[in-house]
């Protein structure tokens, strides 16, 4: 029977490019979509931008652009990613369109017409200095479950314990470095409490195998912990970037709200692009709704985006797949430590970014398991697996048939007691299961076995021995055309994770393109191939030097040749000359334009002294005077006062910018990190 199936990613945050850990994701994602198209299923694979929330607001006015623009200046990066990596979505879409603005708005009149939404005056952290209430995500404090520290104000990165901002110790607002204060505003609430919601989550993530086990038990603990499950926060206050809650002119859905529901919202928009029913689709009993997330996002999957499902009359998901994190060479990914890759980067060296999408697959499997990127691993994995093992086996074969029979192949050998064939059309249950199961590492080593018994079949044979001697010629074709067809199977065997390399398989063969259902219909009789062509090319372990983003330290040009924003270094002063300087935390309490100056800003700045100062800075390009009240920054302190145009100088506020400022304008302030105090010295 086929299976009618709608599956997604985790939507990413329209705030940044794609990271490798995207990649991984979508490459999993994408395989498991290839093995169901070539099981014959009907798939829709639809993916989507997150673009709401505070984060994406502040950053857009930073740039000086709406929110919209800034979005959609992420998203036209998107696609060179996705193809660059054969990542081959239906649809990519974003949740500030109007589907998902739709949807939400009807989600949350359904839960309110089933008395699941409630409200109630809370008291909310205010930043005084930004004059906003803070999201959870601009807050950061100490863990109020295990104290871990820097945690943001919605969830603990460490222990996983989920909480309101209001619990966190000693909390400070990442805008401003200001501690926070109480204020109160009537928000909205998901009464996830509500025992007919405990009651559905326990059948729904604790039976019928939809969650890998290991998040199952998380479930467990979060539905059976003390206190159980709390009411969910939905609404966040003006100024906010996102969907309106209606009749409730101020109030916004948090993002973890209508966020998820892009991936509905995506569906809806492919189908109307397409002609499709939306509506019948997904409320065909036989519809099945499949997630692919990251083990950090498993709390909203799980527990609030099924239970919103379920009581406003959405079909609920089938199964939600988490997956772990990447790190490289056992480190997490980082820039100033070397590891850090970008995909980017990858596909401009010229990778294959199949060499990539083979060696994710190797090391995935159907647990919630960080993936090692190695250079070392990548580079034996892919030249001992794909080239010595089954590019070997074309190489060896086809030149040969091309060569000496015209590029004819035989097949009158291919019967039902074709042990070496048959031997590998009966290993295709087995690998077609561990595809479906998601164990690719597994389905990738039994497709490698089957290999090695083909390269033995080579061994045992010797083509290049039969092709010195003309009276050996039937044998020859025979032997080459038995390789070629194994070559076909182990290529299906591989399709999921190889499509590009599979369809140059396709066309070298000169056959359809290849289906599970193709494992047993060999390559017909007297069949003419095209000429054999290099399908795929070594690793070389230098090229990963090229790869990994250089330390800071290593960023400065080689030779005088070469240019770079970067200023020469001064000449060697000694330490005494540094202790002459005096460099104090100050803080920013007003800043203003000056009247008559293009560059200069006025600063009131707060140095520990019981009095402020005035300073003059030449920033008026780079920031607005709202931009800097309340931060904290660094300041020479012990400058002889300058009398200017505009009035006395009273110091100098330190800023970082390239040599060249007209050809590289940035100016940037230099921040205190949260905690720091007006007059502490930088030493």
């Amino acid at each position: 029977m086929t299976r009618k199936l709608f599956v997604t990613t985790a939507l990413p945050y329209a705030n940044a490019p794609f990271h490798l850990g995207h990649i991984m994701e979508y490459i999993q994602a994408d395989i498991w979509v290839r093995h169901q198209r070539m099981s014959g299923n009907e798939v829709h694979f639809v993916g989507a931008d997150d673009a709401h929330g505070a984060p994406i607001m502040i950053a857009a006015e930073k740039a000086g652009i709406s929110p919209q623009e800034f979005v959609g200046k992420i998203a036209a990066g998107r696609k060179q990613y996705l193809d660059g990596f054969h990542i081959q979505f239906d649809n990519w879409h974003s949740t500030d369109g109007p589907e998902n603005h739709a949807l939400s708005q009807d989600i949350y009149r359904k839960l309110k017409a089933a008395g699941f939404i409630t409200s109630k005056t809370i008291e909310q952290f205010y930043d005084p200095v930004k004059n906003m209430f803070l999201p959870d995500r601009y807050i950061k404090g100490e863990c109020p479950k295990c104290g871990a520290k820097d945690q943001y104000g919605d969830s603990c990165e460490v222990c996983s314990a989920v909480y309101a901002p209001t619990e966190l110790k000693n909390p400070y607002s990442t805008l401003t470095g200001a501690t926070p204060v109480m204020k109160s505003s009537e928000h909205f609430f998901f009464q996830l409490s509500n025992q007919k919601c405990v009651d559905f989550l326990r059948g729904w993530a604790l039976q019928d195998n939809r969650l890998q086990s290991e998040v199952a038990n998380k479930c467990k603990e979060w539905l059976e912990g003390d206190g159980g499950l709390g009411d969910w926060d939905i609404s966040r206050d003006a100024p906010y970037f996102g969907i309106e809650i209606p009749d409730q002119p101020g109030k916004y859905f948090y993002v973890w709200l209508d966020a998820p529901v892009g991936y509905l919202a995506s569906l809806k928009n492919y189908f109307n692009k397409t002609g499709r029913d939306f509506d019948a689709f997904m409320a065909d009993p036989t519809t099945e709704q499949i997630h692919f997330i990251g083990k950090d996002i498993t709390y909203f999957h799980t527990l609030f985006w099924p239970a919103m499902l379920k009581f406003s009359g959405y079909k609920t998901p089938d199964n939600v797949y988490a997956h772990g994190f990447v790190t490289v060479s056992g480190e997490k990914m980082s820039k100033s430590r070397g590891t850090g890759i970008s995909p980017l980067r990858y596909l401009e060296i010229g990778m294959n970014p199949e060499w990539l999408r083979y060696y994710f697959a190797a090391k995935l499997n159907a647990k919630v398991e960080d993936l090692d990127l190695n250079p070392d691993d990548f580079v034996a994995r892919v030249n001992s697996d794909l080239i010595g093992k089954y590019i070997n086996i074309a190489s060896r074969a086809a030149g040969f048939i091309t060569k000496r029979f015209d590029g004819v192949v035989t097949s009158d050998w291919a019967t039902a007691d074709d042990a070496f064939i048959q031997h590998l059309r009966h290993a295709a249950p087995e690998i077609k299961a561990l595809f479906e199961s998601r164990e690719y590492g597994k389905a990738l080593r039994a497709a490698m076995e089957q290999a090695d018994l083909v390269n033995a079949y080579v061994d045992a044979n010797k083509p290049w021995e039969l092709a010195k001697k003309p009276e050996n010629d039937a044998k020859l074709q025979e032997v080459c055309s038995r390789l070629l067809e194994a070559f076909r199977i182990l290529t299906i065997f591989l399709k999921p994770v190889l499509p590009q390399l599979a369809a140059q398989v396709e066309a070298q063969l000169d056959i359809a393109p290849l289906q599970w259902a193709n494992v047993n219909t060999p390559i017909p009789h007297q069949h003419k191939i095209h000429p054999y062509a290099h399908l795929m090319q070594r690793v070389d372990i230098k090229i990963f030097d090229q790869l990994f983003d250089a330390p800071v330290a290593d960023a400065a040009p080689a030779t005088e040749e070469k240019t770079s924003d970067i200023e020469a270094l001064a000449e060697e002063i000694k330490i005494d000359d540094f202790a002459k300087v005096d460099l104090r935390i100050a803080k920013i309490v007003n800043c203003e334009h000056v009247d008559g100056s293009d560059k200069l800003l006025r600063l009131t700045l707060d140095v520990g002294e019981g009095r402020t100062r005035n300073v003059f800075s030449g920033i008026k390009s780079a920031y607005q005077p709202e931009q800097l009240i309340g931060k904290f920054t660094v300041m020479v302190a012990n400058l002889a006062p300058r009398k200017m145009k505009f009035g006395m100088s009273e110091g100098m506020v330190l800023a970082a910018s390239a040599a060249d400022e007209k050809a590289n304008p940035g100016l940037y302030i230099l921040e205190a990190w949260p905690g720091a105090q007006p007059g502490m010295r930088v030493r």
